[in-house]
Formats: C-alpha cells, sequence, structure tokens
C-alpha cells in the first residue's frame, strides 16, 4: 500500500510538472503576442531635433527640413519656391503680414508651417528663401 501511494504521489507530480510546463509555455506565447512593436522616444535623447541658442536655421535649411513638402510642389495652393508672381501676390501686403500669417497659419498651413522648433527669425528667413527675396 506504501508503494501504491509513493506511486500515485509520483504519478500527481509528474502531472504537475507538466501541467506547470504547460502554463509556462501558454504565458510566454502570451507575452510575444502583446509585446510592444515599437516605442516612442522624442526629444534630444532619442536623436531628435535639437534648437541650440545661437545662429538661426538659414532659409534653406527650414525650407529643407519643414516647407519642401508643400511648397515645392504646391500643395493646397501653397507658393512654389521661386514663383515671383505668386510671392509677389503675398508679399504685396508687406512682409511682416506675410510674417504673422505663416506664424498664425493661412488656409490649408498650419502655425509655422509645423514646425513647432522653428523661431520667427527662421520662418522669416524661409520666406526670404522661398520668395527670392
Amino acid at each position: 500500500m506504501k508503494q501504491l501511494n509513493v506511486l500515485i504521489l509520483a504519478v500527481a507530480a509528474l502531472f504537475m510538472a507538466q501541467a506547470n510546463a504547460d502554463l509556462d509555455a501558454q504565458a510566454a506565447k502570451i507575452q510575444e503576442r502583446i509585446k510592444p512593436v515599437g516605442e516612442v522616444c522624442v526629444g534630444a535623447d532619442c536623436g531628435g531635433v535639437t534648437v541650440a541658442a545661437g545662429e538661426p536655421r538659414t532659409g534653406e535649411e527650414v525650407f529643407n527640413t519643414a516647407c519642401t513638402a508643400c511648397h515645392t510642389a504646391g500643395i493646397l495652393g501653397a507658393p512654389k519656391k521661386g514663383d515671383k508672381a505668386a510671392w509677389d501676390d503675398r508679399l504685396a501686403k508687406g512682409m511682416d503680414a506675410t510674417l504673422a500669417n505663416a506664424l498664425n497659419g493661412l488656409n490649408a498651413m498650419p502655425p509655422k508651417g509645423n514646425c513647432a522648433t522653428c523661431s520667427d527669425d527662421e520662418i522669416l528667413n524661409a520666406i526670404k528663401f522661398m520668395s527670392g527675396r
């Protein structure tokens, strides 16, 4: 009888060990399925854009990073870089008014053309670069 009890305990231990292994395998599969697919990191620590004190970026630098998507192709009526007639029309009300429109957004263009890191001087530089002024 004692041997039967030992045998029953051994079989039960084997079943429990297998059940625990199955649970561990299921848990590992679940962890794999729900793991993050990526991560978001913003700023200098992640290799992002930093704005250093000092000289503002040139109009060409700002254009190439923030303005080119719309102002190269004229998306939604954006005046194309170098299109003198289109820029003359915009600048007819003065550079200050044109800058104010760029800073605050106009029609489809969001404020600062979505260049949150651009200073007012950098936006002005971009306008001058695009308009040829």
